[in-house]
């Protein structure tokens, strides 16, 4: 039995494994220890993954890329089908799909047959729904089974995150976790410990788990719709002055894991009737010339890249030549962090009712483990740390510490040498 844990995120998964006594992850695309959660599939069904797949995209390859792959879990789209080519395929199947190349790849970097996993998994895959909550991960244990893993374990990411951070603690002490990744931002109230370390049983030392759904993906959602979007027709009138152009179509636009609807030619003859009804055709003729060259994914990485350039810069040049040639946006963080102010608020709130669900006093929290690409945004940070004045503030392994963690746990499980 060799068993792994694997950390299968909204934007970028990795995969470990126990190596000399220690957590190590596995190399999955070349060097790189992370590889993107995407997948591209040509037009004969073959199918590229990680930076592969996004290079493939970009470089205008005939195909279909499919990115945040994880969104679709604990939603009806889990069991709804994309066009692939001929074929239809359900999206359950093109996540196994990924999930098979991404095991297959880490048997090949660590030499092992893997059949075990510890997969790590949000606080909630869906809020306030306890049942599709179940159901999520329900689908992700299938997936699992059917890629080869006999068996199947689940950890919450941010416990996960705990394990990992632990390594690094010379005393007791009482953490607060912050995992704020892709598509979920999940927190646990944990106590850690070298005398804690090696305990079988550590569920005495959780003291809460809370979380949401909302990350990384919900504000390139925001700051499209709030920027870019209007560029190509959102809200803007119809002819009939008291009408606005159709919102679905804006909407799907800007969220990675609903652009491929756009892609089934009945939208588009849909769009274009929108187009004849416009009071502001123009706007309306370059959502069409996105929807007709499939240029979707690559609109959203432009959001996604200014929204990253913004945790370091107060201002940036936002790109769109998908949509016509030369149109560009100048985005102020300021403007961000606007459009995005109600997403850091849900934030906010979640790390005060983890808090309050482990009857935890904030001065009482030594320290805060940030770890998840979203913790770099600037008014997330601040959202979080606010909760906690007094803490030390530990940055972690922003895109490893999660697979890192879920690693430990597999050998806590399943032992160190499996």
């Amino acid at each position: 039995m060799t068993a792994c844990g694997l950390d299968f995120g909204t934007s970028n998964t990795t995969l470990g494994v126990f190596d000399a006594g220690a957590p190590a992850l596995a190399r999955l695309e070349g060097g790189e220890r992370t590889i993107p959660s995407a997948i591209f599939f040509s037009p004969s069904g073959d199918a590229k993954v990680g930076r592969a797949a996004m290079s493939a995209y970009f470089d205008a390859e005939a195909g279909r890329l499919m990115r945040s792959l994880k969104s679709v879990l604990g939603t009806a789209l889990i069991d709804e089908a994309t066009q692939l080519g001929r074929s239809r395929v359900k999206f359950r199947e093109v996540l196994a799909r990924y999930l098979a190349i991404v095991k297959r790849r880490a048997e090949a970097a660590t030499g092992r047959s893997l059949d075990t996993v510890v997969h790590g998994r949000p606080v909630h895959f869906v809020d306030g729904d306890p049942d599709g909550d179940a159901r999520a991960e329900e689908t992700l244990r299938e997936i699992a089974l059917s890629i080869g893993f006999r068996d199947v374990s689940f950890q919450f990411e941010p416990v996960a995150a705990a394990l990992d951070y632990e390594r690094s603690v010379s005393g007791e002490e009482l953490a607060l976790i912050a995992d704020i990744g892709g598509g979920t931002s999940d927190f646990s109230v944990v106590r850690l410990g070298p005398d804690r370390h090696g305990r079988a049983d550590r569920q005495s030392d959780i003291l809460a788990n809370e979380g949401v759904r909302v990350g990384g993906v919900d504000f390139d959602r925001r700051l499209s719709l709030g920027v870019v979007m209007p560029l190509l027709g959102y809200r803007s009138p119809m002819k009939r002055r008291e009408l606005e152009a159709p919102s679905s179509y804006f909407h799907e636009l800007s969220t990675w894991s609903t652009i491929n609807k756009l892609y089934d030619g009945k939208t588009l003859r849909q769009v274009r009737e929108v187009r004849r009804e416009s009071a502001r055709p123009d706007l309306i003729d370059r959502l069409i010339r996105v929807i007709d060259d499939e240029r979707g994914h690559g609109l959203a990485a432009e959001v996604e890249g200014a929204k990253i350039r913004l945790s370091d810069e107060t201002e940036t040049q936002l790109a769109l030549p998908g949509a016509e040639p030369g149109l560009t946006s100048q985005v102020r963080r300021e403007s961000f962090e606007e459009h995005t102010a109600a997403l850091a608020g849900k934030i906010a709130e979640q790390t005060r009712r983890c808090l309050s669900l482990a009857g935890v006093e904030a001065g009482r929290i030594d320290a805060v483990f940030l770890t998840g690409g979203s913790t770099r945004i600037g008014h997330v940070r601040r959202a979080i740390l606010s909760a906690v004045p007094s803490a030390r503030v530990i940055e972690g392994d922003i895109f490893g510490a999660v697979g890192a963690g879920l690693t430990i746990e597999a050998g806590r499980r399943y032992g160190a040498a499996g």
